[in-house]
């Protein structure tokens, strides 16, 4: 009986060494794991990405950040994508970057590591997607380092605008500097005032030669299940107009294809100095259509049915190149009583390419990017649909495009 005892007292001693020897082995492993995402999420922060976060969970590892050190978007996560790398990745399981934009996710970064794969790791080895799945629910409540709420930009947006509707002179040019104020009030919005100051005006009539407010705008970005990407503005947008825009983006599971739809509707007005004149006239406009992404040139295609501010209705084709400081393309459109038009725009990026936030001092910089549209028609009338926001144009709605950020990534 004495030595039955005696046995199940070293049984017991056994199961109990097994248990500290595991804790041991294990507490060490999750004090590396929380040392690797805290030195890897202080060192995004220190390069100056904000909204920083991040998780660890059995399947996967979760970072977030919010490029605000790059203008180029893709070069921005290109280089947070590093700084993941170099600090470590998790062996045993998935690395999941996701990109917001005023704390709303955008795309997600992921790296799956293969059983027995000893390689390096490449941009080639990252999957970008508009798909977050549900780590976003899984990051979403942790603490965020370096936050972007109530941080202020002032943006400067060149503007040049010409035309030759006389025969006497070749060219009618008018020349802006408008500096913008951009703030984030809370996630997913944006506050734009901008002032127009005029430099250059030769044939643009005297209101143009006057100081004056531009875009005046609150812009509520959003997440629909689905991957279903938003915005609604309210406002002052170009082309005299003031009112309510709302877009809306849908990629399908190829995700070289997608449909947009932007639906707006507006009054009209113009400012004379800071006094504002207006009619009790409203309109609405549409434009709903598909695009197509070729990834091996970084060449879009757009197919749109349109209606404009005059209420015209109508059919518009784009082809745009994305290169990573410019994007270039050809338009032709034609509408109901109204001939038919084209040309080509292009928009370049500005430097400087690369700042930084000291705290909460407001930030002074270059827009991203200035550019030209080129109306081969000389339709003066026409084919008219109002950018609800300063910063809209062909560079910054391609930003968050997948295959462009993967074009990046494989420059590595």
């Amino acid at each position: 009986m004495k030595n039955k005892s005696s046995s199940k007292g070293v049984l017991y001693r056994c199961l109990l060494y097994c248990i500290a020897i595991l804790l041991l082995v294990m507490i060490p492993l999750k004090s590396f794991s929380q040392s690797t995402g805290e030195l890897t999420t202080d060192s995004l922060v220190k390069m100056g990405f904000e909204n920083v976060r991040w998780t660890d969970t059995p399947e996967e590892r979760v970072y977030v950040v919010e490029n605000s050190a790059y203008k180029i978007q893709a070069l921005g996560i290109r280089k947070a994508v590093d700084i993941i790398q170099s600090m470590g990745l998790p062996k045993d399981k998935s690395c999941k970057l996701i990109v917001t934009n005023y704390n709303i996710p955008q795309v997600s970064l992921t790296y799956q590591p293969l059983a027995g794969d000893t390689t390096v790791v490449s941009g080639e080895d990252w999957k970008v997607s508009y798909d977050i799945g549900d780590s976003w629910d899984k990051v979403k409540k942790e603490k965020k380092k370096n936050s972007s709420l109530f941080k202020v930009d002032i943006l400067v947006y060149p503007q040049l605008y010409f035309k030759n509707y006389i025969i006497t002179q070749i060219y009618q040019a008018l020349l802006e500097f408008s500096p913008a104020v951009e703030v984030s009030l809370w996630p997913g919005m944006k506050f734009t005032g901008q002032i127009i100051l005029p430099v250059y005006n030769d044939g643009y009539g005297e209101l143009a030669g006057k100081v004056r407010p531009g875009y005046l705008t609150l812009a509520q970005q959003f997440r629909l299940p689905y991957n279903i990407l938003g915005t609604a503005t309210i406002g002052f947008f170009d082309y005299d107009t003031y009112g309510a825009d709302l877009n809306l983006f849908y990629p399908f599971k190829d995700e070289r294809f997608s449909i947009e739809g932007r639906f707006g509707y507006v009054g009209f007005g113009y400012w004379r100095g800071f006094k504002f004149r207006y009619n009790d006239k409203y309109t609405t406009y549409w434009s709903v259509g598909g695009n197509f992404y070729w990834p091996r040139f970084n060449t879009q295609f757009k197919l749109r049915a349109e209606q404009y501010l005059l209420k015209e209705k109508g059919v518009r084709f784009e082809m745009i190149r994305h290169f990573r400081y410019a994007s270039i393309g050809f338009y032709a459109v034609k509408a109901e009583h109204a001939n038919s038009n084209g040309g080509f725009k292009f928009i370049v990026a500005l430097p400087p390419y690369k700042y930084k936030r000291h705290k909460y001092i407001p930030r002074v910089s270059t827009s991203l990017g200035t550019g030209i549209t080129y109306n081969a028609g000389n339709e003066k009338y026409y084919y008219k649909m109002p950018y609800s926001n300063a910063s809209e144009n062909i560079m910054q709605q391609n930003s968050f495009n997948p295959y462009f950020i993967k074009s990046e990534l494989l420059n590595f």
